[in-house]
């Protein structure tokens, strides 16, 4: 995906197509107004699939699978009664050890990702990502951890695909960061020592960190054999500066308190933020991280499609049960 103009048709216009009528996704001003992380994330996986349904363009199919058909041994405990009344057939739920997939969610919870000029910041937005990301995945019967982290980790949640799991992530996710500057060294460092098996790893991050210490993390995640998809979350006022008159200004990573004049360094801003995100952009691709850029206006339903368009262009084929991604027109 390219940040800063191309000719070729944008990932958003392709997500649209693929998402069918705008009516189907929403818009995170609403969705922000849902206390409930859960819900939140239902409402994203759910629009999107009856967005699937209904869009014109076909060969875009998700199949959700969190069930298999009881067999002879398997423990009467498992049974879900529920689906046993609906279907008149005995279903058991899938446990850790059945999942085809093991996903890791990274969260950026710095200082920076309080920023918001929409009624709510970079965090907010990046949770529910997230949490999105853990609903989508917990219904694929695929097994799915948290790990947040500032220069440091804060929360840790190993991948698993249990009854209640899910329930633990969103709680984690439904806290409020404290936060510290930003520094994705450490903290990437320690999640390879931590995590063992290899795996799906999604780094969610504003990223505006020196590229320096960008590289040594993403590095470190690339290097230890981990499939990777980077997530850049951005307020819109972060792209242009929102302010036309001077005034003070506090950085939210250092404390510190600068005065600025908008009218004057508007033009070098842009053009300093241009070049980190081709930065990020090809460092990236130099090491084989799927990276995608988001603003906080920007409904969910485009992210989710991202890492599908992701997962699809990994696995190359399609699996029975399993999401597969297609935009093909007929």
């Amino acid at each position: 995906m390219t940040l800063f103009g191309s000719n070729k048709k944008s990932t958003t216009d392709t997500a649209r197509k693929a998402a069918g009528a705008s009516g189907t996704r929403i818009q995170p001003e609403a969705l922000m107004r849902i206390r409930n992380m859960e819900l939140r994330a239902q409402g994203v996986v759910e629009g999107f699939r009856h967005g699937m349904h209904r869009s014109p363009y076909h060969g875009f199919s998700v199949e959700f699978t969190e069930y298999r058909q009881y067999v002879a041994g398997d423990d009467p405990r498992n049974l879900d009664w529920r689906v046993y009344g609906r279907s008149d057939r005995y279903y058991i739920r899938k446990f850790e050890d059945e999942t085809n997939l093991r996903c890791h969610l990274l969260l950026d919870c710095s200082r920076s990702m309080s920023y918001g000029t929409l009624g709510y910041s970079k965090a907010d937005y990046a949770a529910t990502l997230a949490a999105t990301l853990a609903y989508f995945l917990q219904i694929q019967g695929d097994a799915t951890g948290l790990m947040t982290f500032d220069q440091e980790i804060r929360d840790y949640l190993p991948a698993r695909h249990r009854p209640g799991h899910l329930r633990q992530l969103m709680l984690a996710l439904e806290r409020a960061p404290e936060g510290t500057p930003t520094d994705l060294v450490s903290p990437l460092k320690r999640v390879m020592e931590i995590l063992k098996k290899r795996g799906l790893l999604v780094v969610i991050s504003d990223f505006l960190a020196p590229i320096e210490g960008l590289q040594a993390g993403l590095r470190t995640l690339q290097a230890s054999g981990h499939e990777v998809i980077a997530f850049q979350i951005l307020d819109p006022g972060e792209r242009t500066l929102p302010w036309t008159e001077p005034g003070l200004i506090e950085d939210l990573e250092s404390g510190r308190t600068l005065r600025i004049e908008p009218a004057t360094i508007q033009a070098m801003y842009q053009e300093r933020l241009k070049a980190h995100q081709d930065q990020i952009q090809d460092l990236c691709l130099y090491l084989g991280v799927r990276f995608h850029s988001l603003t906080t206006d920007q409904p969910l339903e485009l992210a989710l499609f991202q890492f599908l368009q992701d997962r699809q262009r990994r696995t190359g084929r399609r699996r029975p049960g399993r999401a597969s991604v297609s935009t093909t027109a007929p």
